[in-house]
């Protein structure tokens, strides 16, 4: 175990390594890509101030709302699709559209429609999770054994306790793995939206000290959100495992 976590870790390692050597060396210009001994440094520095805080709860707020909605939006409508034809026959079309569309390219949209505040982000980032959520549920809700349903059925179970005790635990794994793919675009999208436009937020500090030349405090912004994203995605694994443990 001790030996696998090395192994799995030491690119990165290697890496902050590199990346602290090379502006030293001069392989890189140091006024572009500061060491990441400085990095650390404003990230402290950003901590004291309070300006990670304020900016990181005010992303994660957007975050939290924008994948929450897509959550229970997409579950309840995957499951509609999968149970109900006529639903199918509507959402479909609308679906098959919008899921070659870049997740990015809904930012605008939302800023059109809902302005410059908090809406606009909270939309496109569940708009953006709204599509893997909704196939990974109706994937899985289809997948279930019609033998569990019919069993079910005719042992006097009704519509309602054949959703919860049969479809949902069913399509549990697939409507999980989804989710988790949701949790990876929300990231992107969350900062995103907030480069584009905003007064707040991780996306809008990157964007401000980068416009004003201070790189190493923008690096050390960006490693924040990568480690964010990072541990919010592990934290999420653990619980598909705990969650899922049954089915072992």
């Amino acid at each position: 175990m001790g030996n696998n976590v090395f192994t799995r870790y030491l690119p990165l390692a290697l890496l902050a390594l590199l990346w602290e050597i090379a502006p030293h060396l001069h392989l890189v210009d140091p006024s572009e890509l500061p060491p990441l001994g400085a990095v650390a440094k404003a990230w402290v520095g950003l901590l004291l101030d309070g300006d990670l805080w304020t900016n990181g709860i005010s992303s994660l707020t957007n975050w939290f709302f924008g994948l929450g909605s897509a959550v229970v939006v997409g579950v309840a409508l995957g499951v509609l699709m999968a149970r109900y034809p006529i639903v199918e026959d509507v959402a479909s079309p609308v679906i098959k559209a919008l899921y070659p569309m870049p997740k990015s390219a809904l930012i605008p949209v939302m800023i059109l429609w809902l302005g410059l505040g908090a809406g606009s982000k909270i939309a496109s980032i569940a708009m953006a999770c709204l599509l893997p959520v909704i196939l990974s549920t109706y994937n899985g809700s289809r997948g279930v054994d019609h033998a569990l349903v019919w069993s079910a059925r005719s042992c006097g179970a009704s519509e309602r306790d054949v959703l919860w005790e049969v479809i949902l635990p069913g399509a549990l794994p697939e409507i999980l793995a989804g989710i988790r793919n949701a949790v990876a675009i929300s990231f992107i999208v969350m900062i995103a939206a907030e480069l584009l436009v905003g007064q707040r937020g991780l996306g809008y500090l990157i964007s401000f000290l980068g416009e004003g030349g201070v790189y190493d405090a923008m690096f050390a912004v960006v490693i924040t959100v990568s480690a964010l994203g990072f541990f919010v995605d592990r934290a999420y694994l653990y619980f598909m495992r705990r969650t899922l443990i049954w089915r072992e």
